[in-house]
């Protein structure tokens, strides 16, 4: 059975990535399963969030999401891509022309799944749990219609 990314989860993951790093310094999760109904993603971090910084992550990524940023696409070398990116996500058959999901000007990775157009179309983000174990942190979380 073939996985359905759901556009609005998929988006979602990308802005999170991205609010991770800038906030823990920590990269982008290096697993994660992206549902219609609830999400996760694992990062590789020395402890546990507190909930005032759970509740600032919330807060940062909804706050991008009501920018109504545009999610646009362009294609790029793999040469260019394996400069600019981590590309190790990326299905080995992948190809020669990379493509480079932006989130406005706040983020900018290698996908291959679909995304909604603009962010105001992704609702509100909401994490529902976390947890911490053996230098992995993860964070559950799911969207509402706005």
């Amino acid at each position: 059975m073939k996985k359905e990314f759901d556009p609005r989860m998929h988006s979602a993951e990308h802005i999170l990535n991205q609010t991770m790093d800038r906030m823990f310094g920590c990269g982008r999760c290096f697993s994660a399963h992206i549902e219609k109904k609830k999400s996760k993603c694992d990062y590789h971090y020395h402890r546990d969030l507190s909930d005032d910084e759970i509740k600032e992550i919330e807060k940062r990524i909804n706050d991008v999401i009501n920018a109504d940023l545009p999610v646009t696409e362009e294609y790029i070398s793999l040469e260019e891509a394996e400069r600019d990116y981590v590309i190790d996500r990326l299905p080995s058959d992948a190809g020669d022309n990379i493509r480079i999901v932006k989130v406005g000007d706040y983020d900018a990775c290698p996908c291959i799944g679909p995304h909604v157009t603009s962010t105001k179309m992704i609702g509100s983000f909401r994490i529902t749990s976390k947890s911490f174990e053996n230098g992995v942190l993860r964070i559950r979380f799911k969207l509402s219609k706005s």
